[in-house]
């Protein structure tokens, strides 16, 4: 069983309660596939009557969720880790038919989603409180750790299962219910793991799942309720500002992993050939359409040709195609916005003075492709500087000194990740230090780890998914003072 078999027609509707169900008045909307922009299928398009019946379930489920034991939900992780890691294929294969990516990349991105599970699994049953005494005398301090409640989960479309695991990993592990809303462009991945999880024993209404082109109505009427007691989100920092305002008429608990603008930091001792390596990772991976992906390229003025005709080289020779072809190495963008937006941004940036040295024109169609594109020359005032790319674009521009580095590297609204290369400690504990950014990774391409914080600071957001903070998002303290006589 492979592709749309994976996930049945039946299931291709809302999960609420534990129940497959239509929409209200049995609407529905087409996923387009990204390749040549064809309908895959439809999917259930919630209505605010919808959304808030999900709410109502994982409401219904909280008291006797929070109630079970922290090993039981574990190994309800741990058995939908399995599940998934069983069928890792088929789900690899749906996310690429609904996204674009390739196979790889998508079986990669099953690999790191499904360690959040593990992860979690793992952590559900290492919530601790403390118990001291009190520094007067006369008293015992007690802390105790709650889950938070319900919460409202809202995921994008560029990592459909890894941007659901690590946040419903720690609030299963945690005890919350909750309910997904994800992007309307990749529906299905999401749909697929609700089945594995319910076919992993996880509780009725705990997990709920609201597919729906009404975005900002369905968010709108949950976080209304103040029954609802979390927010956890990722996306544009447009839309987290948004939110994080709708939150605060009821005070809800936020997170909130919004955009970036990731510098990558080449120094004149560094190992050129490999930055080179890191830069493919931190720019290519999912066609650039990451937060955490390289976005701006500084590099030493001694380096930077050689630096440049080797990135070139690498991205010039990379495939377009559809993503389930065993030779493609970049699939399609996610829709001609997309497009639209990264071409935008390339003409600009030409037009400020860059060079192309690769790429550097829409593909034409059909589908939503762009070509690999590195420039050269580019002013670090140029509009590709300051926006996120979100595309496989690279803009090359040069510093003469740390300090330079430094500062062109912070300057931007964002704060999330950002890649350091050089052969010198000392600079790499100062730029550690001197970076304004929640992530930092010195000598190599990838940062994200699910046994790592991954959040950022300034416009990036706040709150941290994964490592031994992701789960304290989704637990609240309680402080108990006991008299002894």
């Amino acid at each position: 069983m492979s592709g749309l078999d994976f996930l049945p027609s039946d299931q291709r509707r809302l999960f609420i309660g534990g129940q497959w169900s239509d929409a209200e008045g049995g609407a529905t909307f087409d996923v387009l596939d990204p390749a040549d922009g064809s309908v895959l299928c439809q999917v259930a398009d919630a209505a605010v009557a919808d959304a808030e019946r999900a709410l109502e379930a994982a409401v219904a489920a909280q008291d006797a969720w929070a109630r079970t034991p922290a090993r039981e939900r574990g190994e309800i992780l741990r058995r939908a880790f399995e599940l998934v890691a069983e069928r890792s294929g088929q789900f690899a294969e749906l996310m690429s038919l609904e996204m674009g990516k390739t196979l790889k990349e998508a079986a990669g991105e099953v690999t790191y989603g499904n360690e959040f599970l593990r992860w979690f699994s793992e952590e559900a049953v290492r919530i601790h409180g403390r118990w001291m005494q009190a520094p007067a005398g006369g008293s015992r301090l007690l802390t105790i750790k709650k889950p938070v409640g319900p919460c409202l989960f809202v995921t994008p479309w560029n990592f459909p299962l890894a941007m659901g695991t690590r946040k419903i990993g720690p609030a299963v592990a945690a005890g919350c219910t909750m309910v997904v809303k994800p992007a309307q462009q990749t529906p299905l991945t999401m749909l697929a793991l609700a089945a594995t999880f319910a076919e992993a024993g996880l509780p009725d209404g705990v997990l709920n799942i609201v597919t729906t082109t009404h975005a900002g109505d369905v968010s709108s009427a949950i976080m209304g309720d103040p029954r609802l007691r979390k927010v956890s989100f990722t996306g544009s920092t447009g839309i987290g500002k948004q939110l994080v305002k709708q939150a605060a008429d009821q005070l809800q608990r936020v997170s909130m992993e919004l955009g970036g603008n990731a510098p990558f930091v080449v120094f004149e001792d560094a190992d050129v050939d490999a930055a080179v390596d890191g830069a493919m990772l931190a720019k290519m991976r999912n066609m650039g359409e990451a937060c955490t992906a390289a976005n701006r390229f500084l590099v030493h003025s001694s380096v930077s040709d050689e630096f440049a005709k080797k990135l070139a080289d690498r991205m010039g020779a990379l495939t377009l195609g559809r993503g389930q072809d065993d030779s493609t190495d970049v699939g399609p963008l996610i829709d001609e916005k997309a497009v639209d937006s990264v071409s935008r941004l390339v003409d600009g940036a030409v037009s400020a003075g860059a060079s192309v040295v690769v790429g550097g024109q829409a593909h034409g169609g059909p589908g939503y492709f762009y070509p690999p594109t590195v420039l050269v020359d580019v002013p670090h005032d140029a509009e590709i500087n300051r926006e996120e790319i979100f595309g496989p674009v690279a803009p090359i521009t040069t510093f003469e000194t740390e300090d330079e580095a430094v500062a062109k590297a912070n300057d931007t609204e964002y704060g999330l990740s950002s890649y350091v290369y050089t052969r010198d400690l000392q600079r790499t504990i100062r730029l550690a230090e001197a970076l304004d950014f929640g992530m930092v990774g010195v000598n190599t391409g990838l940062v994200s780890n699910p046994a790592a914080p991954f959040g950022g600071v300034k416009a990036s957001g706040f709150g941290r998914e994964g490592g031994f903070e992701g789960i304290e998002e989704y637990l609240d303290t309680t402080y108990v003072a006991l008299a002894v006589d």
